[in-house]
């Protein structure tokens, strides 16, 4: 089929993805700000530590509670309206987070549960719409977009922060946050489709190509969820997620500590220095992502190709963690570092797309399901982390852990995972001649 379906260069599922990974940076801005925020927050309004730490982990209570039931909704009411409705609800709640925060602790981690209930739904949201919307060879691809928000949102969302703060009043920050998000929704509604069948602005010849490779995709796709569940390839993919996550989350939570304490760099350097492995994970996922997919067009293995992605990430990002432990140049460490956060980026062309292998008709659910586990680290992993460089007096002993938990999500990944399980139909549908793909 070599039909355009593309009307000036930009088709309907290519604004789809791109509105999406707008959508996951809003998410991360909003997430990381209050990190920056909560210390002139804390000077102004008096907290403790203890304090201080209640406010920034009530996050992921609400994150981790609505996870599965966000998939299950986005399934029940479609992608578009759950997504949309969630970015609206955590844009309100991040607006109420200076008032809350004048009035008392307790409405403050109220409102960051609140928003965390909300931040739960945009990544079931957007699966669910993928399935209707992305054809399997692009898919490793939309979802590379969408999680690429998430080092973007933390680089800008740090430093934009920092510079609102500096000349502002704190409560600034969550000012123009919250309005970006709001901004984004009235955006989203107007534009987007929940599936291609009741957009009125796609071409009928963007709109056939989408149906015939996702019926195709899914022909097979006819298990009920309880089974699904039960599959090895579900819970391979739960566990290379929640390995990704735990670096993840460490190196978000850590870094500027590590390059502060342990390379004794000044608190502006070591922001600088804290930045830099971000934007080499956004290169790296959208990098490794096209080779997937590339791959995938030409024929590869689908199993195979997840499963090169999913442990190159893994095993790569321990081996620059494990090199890292005893270097004192500040210099060789951020290259380490970003060698670390880097090659995580490959990951995500692993795990993330696998409830569109697996089952696109049971996606949401799945990554529900996934990201709720997934979310454990940044409870667990951050405290463990804090844990033992207290103990310890350095953060060898937290990279050793981070790198072991890395290898044994690599192990289980590279053993369990088989996207064929149910029928992800890659081979056929990598053979047909496909227009221009997404990005």
């Amino acid at each position: 089929m070599k039909e355009h379906v593309v009307a000036g260069g930009w088709s309907r599922r290519k604004a789809l993805v791109g509105l999406c990974f707008l959508a996951s940076f809003i998410a991360y801005t909003d997430r990381v700000n209050i990190s920056v925020a909560a210390v002139a927050m804390r000077e102004e309004l008096g907290w403790s530590q203890t304090e201080k730490g209640l406010v920034l982990s009530s996050f992921f209570v609400g994150y981790m509670l609505f996870m599965y039931a966000s998939g299950a909704l986005a399934k029940r009411y479609g992608g578009r309206n759950v997504l949309g409705l969630a970015v609206v609800a955590w844009s309100v709640f991040t607006l109420l987070t200076p008032p809350a925060a004048a009035l008392s602790i307790p409405l403050l981690i109220a409102a960051r549960i609140c928003m965390g209930l909300g931040e739960a739904a945009i990544f079931p949201a957007a699966v669910e719409l993928y399935s209707r919307w992305i054809p399997v060879t692009e898919r490793t691809r939309a979802m590379a977009r969408l999680l690429s928000g998430i080092p973007m949102g933390t680089v800008v969302g740090l430093m934009a922060t920092g510079w609102i703060v500096g000349r502002w009043h704190w409560s600034m920050a969550f000012y123009s946050f919250g309005v970006l998000g709001l901004a984004w929704a009235v955006i989203w509604f107007a534009r987007v489709a929940n599936d291609p069948e009741s957009d009125p602005r796609i071409t009928p010849a963007e709109r056939s190509f989408i149906g015939q490779m996702t019926q195709d995709a899914g022909a097979r796709d006819t298990l009920p969820l309880g089974r699904v569940l039960r599959l090895p390839a579900v819970w391979a993919m739960v566990v290379g997620h929640f390995a990704t996550t735990w670096t993840l989350y460490v190196l978000i939570s850590w870094l500027p500590s590590y390059f502060r304490e342990a390379q004794g760099l000044s608190i502006a350097s070591s922001g600088f220095f804290s930045a830099a492995p971000w934007l080499a994970m956004f290169v790296v996922t959208n990098l490794g992502a096209s080779i997937s997919d590339r791959r995938i067009r030409r024929g590869a293995s689908l199993t195979n190709t997840r499963k090169l992605m999913q442990c190159t990430g893994l095993v790569g990002s321990a081996a620059f963690l494990l090199a890292t432990r005893d270097v004192h140049s500040p210099m060789l460490a951020l290259a380490l570092m970003c060698g670390a956060a880097g090659i995580l980026g490959c990951a995500w062309s692993g795990y993330a797309p696998n409830g569109l292998d697996i089952s696109p008709r049971h996606a949401a659910q799945l990554m529900g399901l996934s990201n709720t586990v997934a979310t454990v680290p940044g409870i667990v992993g951050v405290a463990v982390t804090g844990w033992l460089v207290d103990v310890t007096g350095t953060y060898s002993a937290a990279f050793v852990l981070t790198a072991a938990v890395s290898g044994v999500g690599a192990l289980v990944y590279g053993t369990m995972f088989n996207a064929s399980t149910i029928g992800a139909a890659a081979a056929p549908v990598a053979a047909r001649n496909t227009p221009e793909q997404t990005g």
